[in-house]
């Protein structure tokens, strides 16, 4: 079997506070988006900037940890996973989002990491690996 690679670290800042949320099985849910900024010198010698926006989503414990202690404009590493979900909106129309599947955080304001093992503690239930939505639980 062909092995894969599906791994994303990023570090910048929140767009805006995390959205805590909980699935139709009572397991939560936190969103928020990411900033990153990368800066280079164009052939004439001026300085340009882009920033690319990640919509990132924490499971269980961690979303609970993310709620907790991020807000805007909080610099934060994340790493994960890409996953694309595809809704279908009440106009019948078909959404696809891409988001970054957080497996490890480290706040970087406070210099303090947050990974799955660890934001258990908080959760008061199991987490499992997958990180998907149970079946039958949206957001």
């Amino acid at each position: 079997m062909a092995r894969g690679l599906n791994k994303v670290m990023i570090i910048g800042h929140l767009g805006r506070d995390p959205e805590m949320r909980f699935t139709a099985s009572g397991r939560p849910v936190a969103s928020f988006s990411v900033a990153t900024t990368r800066g280079w010198t164009n052939n004439e010698g001026e300085r340009q900037e882009e920033t690319e926006w990640f919509h990132v989503v924490t499971w269980g414990g961690l979303a609970e940890l993310c709620k907790k202690r991020l807000h805007k404009g909080s610099q934060v590493y994340v790493e994960g996973r890409l996953q694309t979900r595809c809704w279908e909106g009440p106009d019948g129309e078909r959404h696809y989002r891409t988001e970054l599947v957080a497996q490890e955080l480290i706040f970087l304001d406070g210099y303090e990491s947050a990974s799955e093992e660890e934001a258990d503690l908080f959760a008061d239930e199991d987490m499992d690996d997958t990180n998907q939505f149970d079946q039958g639980d949206k957001l």
